[in-house]
């Protein structure tokens, strides 16, 4: 007989252009052996048939690799010699889509019947000719008491033949006397899938949550559930901690685990487990996509893209749509749209879930925190939709709060009404920040500042721009003016720490007038030349003697050095732009300058120099010091000198 779709040229197109992996023709077959489970379960359970035997239902696969065949026998509904040459003969028929069909049409049927079965093309059977030279169908079905068994086979050239059992070769082919067995003789260039750890590592991959148990020489191969599907009352602890080791490929316990059911835009079933670690803290490289996407148990792609966004890649679980539209060859979602709106869904439900927990479980979100940070941030500077959702999200260490960490939440149920700024310092550490000298006037004033500490914290700020109504001002700018912030600082100006205490030899110093400030500033903008665009009077400093302001991010520019060092070297961060430098005039340090600047021979130059490459340091500016050492060296050497010209003067006047 000749195939009803007429020509050998659409048998080639199904059996060689459809899949992009040939190794999926066992996932086909195995869904396909699984449909046939189904029936027979179905028809048993509506006493349609009736079956004597307990035998359990399952899948068997056989290999030999002296005959160089691959067997897939099952003991489902089997077919009769009408459907074998109307499923098996005709191109993009299918059996089960029909079966499908013909329930959800009939009256009281019972539609939760079609949730198991897997197919829908009608073309899954044909990929078995990518691996075989000629294929052997040998099938008895149970619905007919009467019917014998039939023998389909074909080499794939556009014909086939039609046999009849003999009753006494039945057992032989049929062991259970209903079912089908499908016998392939593989090409010699396929003939490592007569090798049975290679089918098993493909069942494992592909076909690992298959409804019904598959062996492969008698083996068990998918012993893991497809929890997921399950209701969460209906799955234990055990099984959850199994399915969790079995989809990482770890044993550590998760850190969360998230378990829930949507049906907009269409039903899904899903489960993500965040893992205890991850690996791109230790320079492993970036992490793979961690979750598979599923359509009725049966995997259509791993590790999708486009399923999660990137920054999510953390997760490990499954995404199961029994609607999902499919392309022909169901290794892919066909509808791009619907796999963002499912992207979006199930994104949501997941950062409402990081929500909930930050608000009810904070020790554990605390935990979950100091491991993921990095993927959050990354997400609020790449995506724009969750941004917002993404910064409630996020906690830093604060100037009011130690050894704890806050939300911008918290930062904001703190300010005052006439607050309009969120203030952050970015710094090595703690006790770097507390000891800023941009952090001077803040802390004279009683105002919050936010620590960060990670090279792309500045970043995110500057991604973010705004939260709750308040603007993220970086305290290393010229524009921080807390005069109308509300801020907490006493009448005249002082903190606590203000007055009696401050250094005596400070006091003793008389700050420079007006005009001797004016004079400073033009020295020093003379003096460092190109380094400087200008010198400015600050009244923002109180212990320290100047800082350089509204620079580019110390935090961005090494994170600009990582993209250098990324492109083995090559120079990608241009030398530091003209600053804009602020000078403290009660500092002493700037009132022994100025007395210094006109006598020939001083060392002011040298320390107008260092005092800006201070001012650097403390902006995370510099990258490599090193430079200065002459520079400290002189001025090691200038200190020295004096000093011994001082013993030396001492000596000779009590001679």
């Amino acid at each position: 007989m000749e195939f009803q779709a007429e020509t050998r040229k659409l048998l080639d197109i199904v059996t060689h252009s459809i899949y992009t992996d040939r190794e999926v023709f066992i996932r086909e077959l195995v869904s396909n052996a699984s449909d046939a489970l189904e029936k027979f379960r179905y028809k048993q359970a509506s006493g349609d048939v009736t079956s004597a035997d307990s035998i359990p239902l399952e899948i068997n696969i056989y290999t030999d690799s002296n005959r160089k065949t691959l067997t897939i026998v099952d003991n489902g509904i089997g077919m009769t010699r009408d459907e074998l040459i109307g499923n098996l003969g005709t191109i993009a028929r299918s059996g089960s889509k029909n079966f499908v069909e013909n329930l959800k049409n009939g009256d009281g049927a019972d539609k939760s019947a079609t949730d198991g079965i897997i197919g829908q093309f009608g073309v899954g059977f044909y990929s078995s000719f990518m691996v075989s030279d000629s294929v052997e169908v040998a099938s008895l079905s149970a619905s007919d008491a009467s019917a014998t068994a039939h023998k389909w086979s074909s080499d794939g050239s556009g014909q086939f033949t039609i046999d009849t059992v003999p009753s006494e070769e039945v057992s032989e082919h049929l062991a259970q006397h209903r079912g089908s067995r499908i016998t392939m003789k593989l090409k010699p260039t396929c003939e490592d899938y007569a090798d049975a750890e290679k089918i098993k590592a493909i069942i494992k991959r592909y076909s690992s949550f298959v409804a019904f148990p598959i062996k492969v020489n008698g083996e068990a191969v998918n012993v893991v559930q497809a929890i997921w599907a399950k209701e969460k009352t209906a799955v234990t602890e055990e099984q959850y901690d199994d399915f969790y080791r079995f989809i990482a490929n770890t044993y550590d316990k998760p850190v969360y685990r998230l378990h829930f059911r949507a049906d907009a835009p269409i039903e899904l079933k899903c489960l993500f487990y965040v893992p205890r670690f991850h690996s791109e803290k230790f320079g492993m490289g970036r992490t793979e996509m961690g979750v598979n996407l599923y359509s009725r148990k049966v995997l259509i792609e791993s590790k999708p893209k486009d399923l999660l966004p990137e920054w999510l890649r953390f997760l490990k679980g499954a995404v199961d749509s029994e609607d999902l539209p499919l392309s022909l060859s169901r290794e892919k979602a066909q509808n791009s749209n619907l796999v963002r709106r499912i992207k979006e869904v199930v994104t949501r439900k997941f950062l409402r879930f990081l929500s909930d927990e930050m608000k009810n479980n904070p020790a554990s979100y605390r935990e979950f925190y100091l491991e993921y940070h990095m993927f959050l941030k990354e997400g609020v500077c790449q995506d724009y939709a969750f941004m917002g959702n993404l910064s409630k999200l996020l906690l830093f260490e604060s100037s009011s709060v130690e050894n704890d960490v806050i939300s911008l939440d918290d930062y904001i149920s703190r300010c005052t009404p006439e607050q309009k700024h969120i203030y952050y310092l970015v710094a090595p550490n703690r006790e770097a920040a507390l000891n800023s000298p941009y952090y001077e006037t803040f802390k004279k004033h009683k105002i919050e500042v936010l620590f960060l500490y990670n090279t792309i914290d500045d970043f995110v700020m500057n991604n973010i721009k705004e939260y709750g109504g308040r603007s993220f001002i970086s305290a290393e700018t010229s524009s921080v003016d807390l005069s109308k912030e509300g801020s907490l600082t006493s009448k005249d100006g002082e903190d606590e720490e203000s007055g009696d205490k401050k250094d005596d030899k400070k006091a003793a110093v008389k700050a420079l007038s007006d005009s001797e400030a004016e004079d400073i500033c033009a020295w020093l903008t003379v003096t460092l030349g190109s380094k400087v665009k200008s010198v400015k009077v600050t009244k923002r400093l109180s212990d320290s003697p100047a800082i350089v302001t509204d620079h580019e991010s110390g935090a961005l520019r090494r994170m600009m050095k990582m993209v250098e060092q990324a492109n083995a070297g090559r120079k990608e961060v241009d030398a530091l732009p003209a600053q804009t430098m602020e000078i403290n005039p009660s500092h002493p340090l700037i009132v022994a300058l100025y007395q210094l600047k006109d006598n020939p021979g001083s060392v002011a130059s040298l320390v107008a120099q260092q005092l800006l490459d201070n001012c650097l340091m403390q902006a995370g500016l510099v990258e490599d010091p090193r430079y200065m050492i002459p520079r400290l060296n002189d001025l090691l050497l200038a200190t020295a000198t004096h000093h011994k010209n001082e013993l030396d003067y001492d000596k000779k006047t009590q001679a």
